[in-house]
This record gives C-alpha cells, sequence and structure tokens, in this order.
C-alpha cells in the first residue's frame, strides 16, 4: 500500500474550488465549525497584513520574541522550496507526518463542499496551532486582510500594518485608499494596532477604522521613530530609545519594517536584549539573499548572485535602492514574473542598475509571464532585454562575457522557489 504524503493531499485540496482566490469568509466559518473553531483556541495572535514588508516583520518578531524565551508558533505564505514552511510550529517547521495527518482531517472534515487551496489549508495551521503549546502565534495576511482566510481571530493581541501600496488590483481595488481598507480590515476593536510608514491617503483610511474600532494606533513618525544613524538603527517611542545594529535584512526598507517589529515587540514587553536579537537573528529567504552554495554558485565562481521574490513597483524602488548602495559591479537581472504584476512598474526603477536584463519563464508556473514578454516589457522600461530559456542558461550566458558579475534573479516568489528547490 502507497503511503499518502502532504502533496498527494494538498493535490487533492487543488481541485475543490474552481478558482485560486475567491475572497469570502462563509467557508472558513463552516469548516472551522465543523472543527470544532480552533481558531478560538489559540496562543495569543499578533496578526500582519500590508502589501510590502509582511514576512519580513514577521521574521523579526518571531526572533524577538524567541530571543525573550518564549514559544512561537508562524504562519505565512506563499512557501518557496516546500509547503511545510508555511506552518512552523513553537518554533520548528511542521513534520511531514504532522501536516499529513492535519491535511487529512481537514479534507474529511471539508467534506467534499468548495473551499479554496488557501482556505483550507490555513484552517490545518489554525488547527495545528490551536493544539500545540506555544506563548503567540504570528499569523500573516494572504491577500488583502478584510476578507483573507486568516482574519477569523476576534480578539489578536495586536495587529501590525506594514507599507500598503498598489498590488493585487483586481481582488482589492484599484486606488490606494480601497487598498488600504482592505488591509485594514484586520484591524479589530480595542486591539492596539502597529502602523508601519504610509501614504497619506493610506494612513487617513487606516486611522478612521482604528477609530471606529476604538483601537488605539501605534504609527510610524507619531508614536515611534525608526532612522540610520552613524551606520546603526535608531528607534525611538515614548518607552525610551533604543541604539542597535542595522538589520541583517539587507536594504533601507528594512530599518522601517525593523521598526514596526520593534514597536509590536515594545508593546508585547520584550526586553532590550530581545529587540537587537530581532534586527540582528532575523531569517528570510528570497529578501535580497546572497546564494553562496550550490549548483549555480558551482557554474559562476566568481560571480556574486542574489535572490529576490519581490514583484511589485515599491519591491523595484527597494531592490533599486539595495543595488545602489552596494560596492560597484557589473550588474545583470534574471527576471521571471507572473502575468498578473505590474511588470514596467516593477522593472523601471531597475533600468539604470543593470548591464542587461535577461528575461525567463518561470517554471512549471502556469500564470508565468512568458520570457518574450518579460523581455518587451524590460526594453519598455529602459533596460537591455534578451530572452533564455531558462536561469541556468542565462547565468551561463552572463559568465561567459563577465565572470565576475553581480547577478540577481527577480522578479516572483515562485522563481524564487524554483531556484531554492534547484539550488538547495
Amino acid at each position: 500500500m502507497t503511503q499518502k504524503t502532504s502533496d498527494a493531499v494538498l493535490a487533492r485540496m487543488m481541485a475543490l474550488h474552481p478558482k485560486i482566490i475567491d475572497l469570502t469568509l462563509d467557508r472558513m466559518w463552516r469548516l472551522l465549525d465543523a472543527l470544532g473553531n480552533p481558531q478560538n483556541d489559540l496562543p495569543p495572535v499578533i496578526h500582519i497584513a500590508g502589501t510590502n514588508g509582511k514576512g519580513s516583520t514577521q521574521a523579526m518578531i518571531r526572533a524577538g520574541l524567541e530571543a525573550d524565551g518564549h514559544r512561537v508558533h508562524a504562519y505565512t505564505s506563499p512557501h518557496l522550496a516546500r509547503f511545510h514552511e508555511r506552518i512552523r510550529l513553537a518554533g520548528e517547521l511542521i513534520s511531514e507526518a504532522a501536516l499529513t495527518e492535519l491535511l487529512d482531517e481537514c479534507y474529511a472534515a471539508n467534506n467534499g463542499e468548495s473551499i479554496t487551496y488557501f482556505e483550507i489549508t490555513t484552517c490545518a495551521a489554525l488547527l495545528a496551532f490551536a493544539r500545540t503549546p506555544a506563548e503567540y502565534t504570528l499569523l500573516e495576511v494572504g491577500l488583502g486582510g478584510r476578507l483573507d482566510a486568516t482574519n477569523v481571530v476576534d480578539q489578536p493581541a495586536l495587529t501590525v500594518i506594514t507599507p500598503v501600496s498598489i498590488d493585487h488590483q483586481q481582488f482589492l481595488g484599484t486606488t490606494l485608499p480601497e487598498i488600504a481598507g482592505e488591509k485594514a480590515g484586520i484591524i479589530k476593536r480595542r486591539v492596539p494596532c502597529v502602523v508601519g510608514p504610509q501614504q497619506d491617503a493610506a494612513l487617513e483610511v487606516i486611522e478612521a477604522q482604528a477609530a471606529r474600532n476604538h483601537a488605539p494606533i501605534l504609527a510610524y513618525g507619531q508614536q515611534w521613530h525608526v532612522g540610520q544613524e552613524a551606520g546603526r538603527m535608531v528607534y525611538q517611542d515614548d518607552a525610551g530609545l533604543l541604539d542597535l545594529p542595522k538589520p541583517n535584512l539587507l536594504g533601507a526598507h528594512q530599518i522601517s519594517n525593523a521598526g514596526a517589529a520593534l514597536a509590536a515587540l515594545r508593546q508585547l514587553g520584550v526586553s532590550a536584549e530581545a529587540c537587537e536579537a530581532a534586527v540582528t537573528r532575523a531569517a528570510w529567504p528570497a529578501r535580497m539573499q546572497r546564494l553562496r552554495e550550490g549548483p549555480l554558485v558551482d557554474s559562476a565562481p566568481q560571480a556574486e548572485l542574489w535572490l529576490d521574490g519581490g514583484h511589485n513597483p515599491a519591491a523595484g524602488d527597494a531592490i533599486a535602492a539595495v543595488l545602489d548602495a552596494l560596492p560597484a559591479r557589473p550588474t545583470y537581472l534574471i527576471c521571471g514574473m507572473l502575468n498578473t504584476k505590474d511588470i514596467g512598474g516593477y522593472l523601471r526603477p531597475l533600468a539604470g542598475h543593470a548591464e542587461r536584463l535577461f528575461a525567463v519563464s518561470i517554471p512549471g508556473e502556469a500564470a508565468t509571464l512568458p520570457a518574450d514578454e518579460t523581455a518587451q516589457a524590460a526594453a519598455e522600461a529602459g533596460l537591455s532585454a534578451y530572452e533564455a530559456p531558462g536561469v541556468a542558461e542565462a547565468l551561463a550566458t552572463i559568465v561567459a562575457n563577465v565572470p565576475h558579475a553581480r547577478v540577481l534573479i527577480c522578479g516572483s516568489l515562485y522563481l524564487a522557489g524554483a531556484i531554492l528547490r534547484e539550488n538547495g
């Protein structure tokens, strides 16, 4: 008899709903009720929404809480190499046996009813969290907030909204206030909300939603401040000043993400030592990650290889700033994107930072933008662009001409996941 695997159960779950994304909470409430409402038995929840920086902020909060001696559950999406990355139980990735059992239980409880893949797998995560002792639960929103499958906890300990920008317009609205309204849907009555740097139009919406819910706001530039000074990071709020090393996650944007994480940790009462650990010990792959080993690295020993999964205009700005701060070196992009993204908005900030872009299709991804269309969009954004059959071929072409090149593989978390699987 063939042993059941989590991949086999996940494949069955993909067929339970005709759409990948269908925002409503009705199906969640139905299945959670059938499972005994595990969302009501979670360790204190920190719920995190936003367009950019959710994962990095969550990683820093987790690093700080764990340094303070707490056991922490964490839920994030999408995964990069393996689904197990989405569910971290008391500090450890869920085991294959536990994941398979939970998925099977949720599949049976659903009884063949229509439900999306993200919804039913979120139910599995909540069930795992409710059954495993811990001091905190970190829930990262999948898409939006108000109707996201994670938005089923009535009284979290804290909510966090990282910077909001234009993305996923087909689901969340076409204007910044509309999108901010969806993100602000995680705000709960009288629950403090940490707010990262926002454009005025987004902040107004978030503040109005908080006022309706009598939720205290802890906003960047008001209740807390963060910045760089003399090569270090300085954070300040009503409790005082923290003089800390810069985050180990690269990029000026990680300063503001760290600030939001520190505001959350201070609200939760952690030590100053834990706050330092938050910015020095956080690990978050495919966010300007330097690749140092594996077949790709071996094939280009003199090159400097980087990986980033950012995919919207704000991510393009952030990557451009990181590249600008790195030592001068001929820089090349290998880019693959989904067909739902604003590729021009993403690539325009990068045009002045790369010698050439090699466009690839994302392997195994039905929604990939074809390489020729990516190359065309890159050319329109001001980049010298060529098609390549794959990442390995593009890298080989680059290093054949410039062995010591800096090469950034970028454009999608799905492309980043493929690289991490193949280069692991």
